[in-house]
């Protein structure tokens, strides 16, 4: 029998589990430590991959895109941290408009980050540091490289990844020139707090021309 989509939609439910509660008049002063506390507490409640984020670009015409990429890391200096390859669709993307928005969603504790600001590419040392740092299958897949290009087969991928494979062992610092790690400096950070009678916190962060944090709550 064929599957209704919508029956299955209305029969789902969200949030069922005890949520933390978030007073915001407590927030620090700045969004990371808040983002850092909230993320090692996704960690804790056993949320899986809570170091993925859907990222959201523009192409040339203005187009929105969004994909699911990996945190790299995030400080006050650089900002918020992801990797790809340059000539990648995102990397073309971000060449031609850099600004970009990341989402967070840890369903574990109903909470959600939200961060948007420009883009600024990292020194190649930094990218390929980057990369050398990661596990022998993330190296392997950049050395497959060609990302977003038209792939003909399956048994195509198949070659090159066995083949990317094998140097990644053979050769763990093997330079891929076009991997490049982006920074994003965020201008806006907002904090959702989901709450089971939908009363939402949110709070937001924006930054003054002094480049000072201001905050707020906003509607939900």
């Amino acid at each position: 029998m064929a599957t209704d989509l919508h029956e299955l939609l209305r029969s789902l439910r969200v949030w069922n589990v005890d949520l933390p509660a978030f007073d915001p008049s407590t927030a620090p002063d700045a969004p990371l430590p808040l983002f850092t506390a909230w993320f090692a507490e996704a960690v804790a409640a056993g949320q899986v991959e809570p170091h993925t984020m859907s990222l959201a670009t523009a192409d040339e015409q203005g187009l929105p895109d969004v994909r699911t990429v990996m945190l790299h890391g995030a400080d006050e200096e650089h900002g918020w941290s992801f990797a790809t390859h340059a000539g990648s669709r995102k990397g073309r993307h971000l060449a031609a408009r850099p600004y970009a928005a990341l989402g967070f969603y840890w369903p574990a504790q109903a909470r959600q980050v939200r961060v948007r600001g420009p883009v600024t590419t990292a020194p190649s040392e930094d990218s390929q540091g980057d990369l050398h740092a990661r596990s022998t299958g993330a190296l392997a897949a950049a050395l497959t490289g060609r990302q977003s290009e038209e792939l003909g087969s399956l048994r195509e991928l198949a070659s090159a990844s066995e083949a990317a494979w094998a140097q990644a062992q053979r050769e763990p610092e093997s330079p891929v020139p076009s991997w490049t790690l982006y920074r994003l400096q965020p201008d806006e950070v907002e904090f959702f707090q989901g709450d089971a009678r939908r009363r939402h916190v949110r709070l937001a962060y924006r930054r003054g021309e002094g480049r000072e944090w201001t905050r707020g709550l906003l509607w939900p």
